[in-house]
This record gives C-alpha cells, structure tokens and sequence, in this order.
C-alpha cells in the first residue's frame, strides 16, 4: 500500500516513508534519472515530516549552487593568474599525485622507476608549481616543454618526461574520479633534429676517465674502467660473476650470460666482450 503527502515530497510504503523530489529540467544533465527518491527509514509522521523539509531544503542550496557553477564568472579576464589565487579545486596536488601513483604502481618497481617519477614532477613542480592537477592547461604544459628544450633536453628526452607526467596525472584523474583533462597530453613536439643524434666519446675523455680510475683505484673505478672499454651496460658489467671474467685466457675476454640475479635486457647481448 502507497500513500501519497505529495505537499511535503512523502509517500508512505508498507508503513514506511519516502523522500521523492523531481529533478528540475535546467540541471537533468547532473542526474542519472529525473526523480530523487530516498528511504527515511521511519514510521513516524512527525520525524518523516522533519526530514522532509531537511532534505528539501539541502537539495534547494545544492541545485541553487550547481545553477551558480553554470554561470560565466564576471569580470573573468580581470582574474589574476597566479594559480594559488584563482584556484579552489579539491583535486589532488601535482605531488600528490606523486605519491598515489608510486603507492600504486611503485610496488616491485626498481629505485629507477621511482627515481624518475619523482624527478620528473620535481621537474613540473620547480618550473610551474605544485598545484591541483586540474589547475593546469595546455599552455602551462607547452611552456614547460619550451623550458625542457631551453635546458638542453633532447627531443626524446623530453617526451619521455611527458610521457611519465601524463601517467601519473590520468592515474589520479581515474582513482580520484575527478572530472577533468590532462594538460600534458596532446602536446606537440617537434621533430628530433639530426644534431641530436648521439655522438661517440673522444677517445681522449676516454684515456682521462681510464687515468683517474687507476689512480683511484676502488670497485666504482674498476666498473667504470670497464665500460669505458667494453661499452657495456651498467646493469651487465654491475651483474658478472667473477668467472665470466677471463683476463688469464690467451685471449683475455668477459663471457655476458644471463644470471638468476640479473637476465639480460636483450637477447641479442648474450656474447663476449674481448
């Protein structure tokens, strides 16, 4: 049995009362259905009543601020930039949004992967300010880009820092719920130049390197006077074994085999450095 007290927003069913309000049509886009409908969770007349106008009164203030929100702010272009003024977002943070991912995804990841992540927003954070992420537009993200640039970053570098930024930013805007773009996406780049193009290290930078690691003379010269003349990768020559190293064979080599401790980054590395 339904009994219906339409003038104060009550129906009764099964002796319990109903909250039910319809949606105002200037704000249906905020809404899922057209009509509120809330249990009470009472039997009683007087304390369904009391809730009543509780509830009416809340949803009024509520819809009254989301017509406000709709509306385009006075005088906007009189806005002072400065983000620390203008912004009142309940977003997370730019280091915030650090920590969140590296609590998510940081688990098993290697000191390098952590490494980045913090130095890239530390990057954002010294050039921009750390701010909510929604704070930011594309033209916060093409500046930074340009600073990059201005500080020497290859072109490959710098979409590598873009491209660590952008995770870090969607991951929140994904875990947060938060109704939002990613400023760091969908920036241009321009083409990697051939001055970029890696040189070789003259040989002479090479002989000082080699020199002061014989005078030294302690484990971080002795793997550093290795790649200097293997050009091997550090994780590889950091991963031997001391059999591999074979400086008494009639022709001195390292044999690079794949250890439980440390597998190859590629197949084709598998081989010897004489």
């Amino acid at each position: 049995m339904v009994d219906q007290l339409s003038a104060n927003y009550l129906y009764r069913r099964n002796n319990v009362f109903y909250f039910t309000k319809r949606v105002p049509k200037d704000l249906s886009n905020f809404y899922v259905t057209n009509r509120i409908v809330v249990s009470l969770k009472t039997k009683s007349n007087v304390s369904a009543m009391r809730a009543s106008k509780s509830l009416t009164q809340k949803l009024e203030d509520y819809w009254t601020s989301l017509r406000i929100t709709k509306f385009e702010v006075p005088a906007q272009h009189l806005l002072s930039k400065d983000k620390s003024v203008i912004t009142s977002s309940e977003a997370p943070k730019l280091s915030e949004a650090l920590s969140l991912y590296l609590k998510l995804k940081g688990i098993g990841k290697d000191k390098t992967f952590v490494r980045g992540a913090n130095r890239n927003i530390k990057y954002v954070i010294e050039f921009l300010g750390d701010y909510p992420i929604d704070a930011f537009d594309s033209k916060d993200a093409s500046a930074f880009r340009d600073h990059l640039i201005s500080k020497g970053l290859v072109i490959a570098s710098v979409k590598r820092v873009f491209s660590s930024i952008r995770s870090i930013i969607n991951l929140a805007i994904q875990e947060e719920g938060i109704s939002c773009s990613n400023a760091f996406s969908r920036i241009y780049m321009p083409e990697s130049l051939d001055s970029e193009k890696r040189q070789p290290i003259p040989k002479s930078a090479i002989n000082l390197i080699q020199n002061k690691c014989r005078e030294k003379d302690d484990e971080l010269r002795w793997l550093l006077a290795l790649l200097s003349d293997t050009g091997m990768m550090l994780g590889e020559a950091a991963g031997l074994a001391i059999k591999d190293i074979q400086i008494d064979n009639k022709f001195p080599h390292i044999n690079l085999v794949p250890h439980k401790w440390r597998k190859l980054k590629l197949k084709e590395a598998k081989g010897r450095y004489h």
